[in-house]
């Protein structure tokens, strides 16, 4: 397999703080999801991005990603995990990749070789083997299951070790939550799913509600606007208020994830001036800039 640079993907400094490295993802994501880009291998440049924000928006991926890369691995270099590879092999410290990386994918597909053989391909399930025949004895993963199927309910198809299985997810889930699948563990033992959330390009989660930022022109804030925003029930039109500002909050109520109460999607507005392509346009920012009184 050949080594990625997940940091070269976002575009960021290994050095990149939480904050930095979510803007970039998210500015990528915009850029290059399916459904609104128009670039040449748009959506293979999705996956790599949803991929590499996955990596290292975790603090234990990123730190056991961190220790790997140190060694000095270059992006398309070919790679063998080394002889000491999640075996206490980084620093003395003892990741068990199965349990940190889940070895379950991406919970929607979308992995690569590298990701999904790398952080999959030990675990305890591995070291067992090794050691000889053991008691059945339950085994954890995490799973990241898409915000579709935590609204929609359903079932996600992952990958635990080597195995591919289907998992019925039950609508509204919450992270934290356990999905047993007896027999499906270590030497017969059950295999226990924590529940986590898989990133996703244009939604953030607090609790039940969604956030969505919403990018809008400078006249639409001036002077209001209706426009269509996505939710995860499908699209809904909302009506821009006159006069108004960047980081404006707008509610739609119940359109979040399920629950007793349903959550909100709370829309932010992103005002965005759009990029004046010829003169015509370039004139009417100098008219724009002269009625709020700047000499252009």
């Amino acid at each position: 397999m050949q080594f990625k640079d997940y940091y070269t993907v976002l575009g960021v400094e290994p050095s990149a703080g939480d904050a930095e490295i979510k803007t970039a993802y998210r500015r990528l994501a915009r850029k290059y999801h399916p459904d609104v880009s128009k670039e040449a291998g748009a959506e293979e440049q999705f996956k790599a991005v949803n991929e590499a924000y996955e990596a290292l928006r975790d603090p234990q991926k990123r730190a056991a990603y961190d220790q790997l890369r140190a060694r000095g691995y270059r992006p398309g270099e070919e790679f063998r995990p080394p002889p000491d590879f999640g075996q206490g092999g980084f620093g003395g410290q003892n990741f068990d990749f199965d349990e940190v990386f889940g070895s379950t994918g991406s919970g929607g597909g979308g992995f690569s070789d590298f990701f999904e053989g790398l952080f999959g391909r030990r675990g305890r399930a591995d070291g067992a083997q090794a050691r000889g025949p053991q008691a059945s004895r339950d085994s954890r993963a995490k799973l990241a299951v898409p915000l579709q199927a935590v609204h929609d309910g359903g079932s996600v198809r992952v990958n635990v070790n080597g195995r591919q299985l289907e998992v019925k997810v039950p609508k509204g889930i919450k992270p934290g939550q356990v999905i047993r699948l007896a027999g499906q563990g270590g030497n017969g033992g059950n295999l226990l799913l924590e529940i986590e959330y898989a990133a996703h390009p244009q939604f953030e989660v607090d609790g039940r509600n969604i956030i969505y930022v919403l990018p809008v022109a400078p006249w639409q804030a001036a002077l209001g606007a209706s426009m269509a925003v996505p939710t995860l029930g499908g699209e809904v039109e909302v009506k821009i208020p006159p006069d108004s500002e960047a980081g404006r909050k707008l509610r739609l109520r119940g359109r979040g994830l399920p629950g007793n109460p349903a959550g909100d999607q709370i829309v932010e507005l992103e005002i965005t001036a759009p990029r004046a392509g010829n003169e015509e346009q370039r004139d009417a920012y100098r008219d724009l800039a002269r009625a709020f009184g700047e000499k252009p």
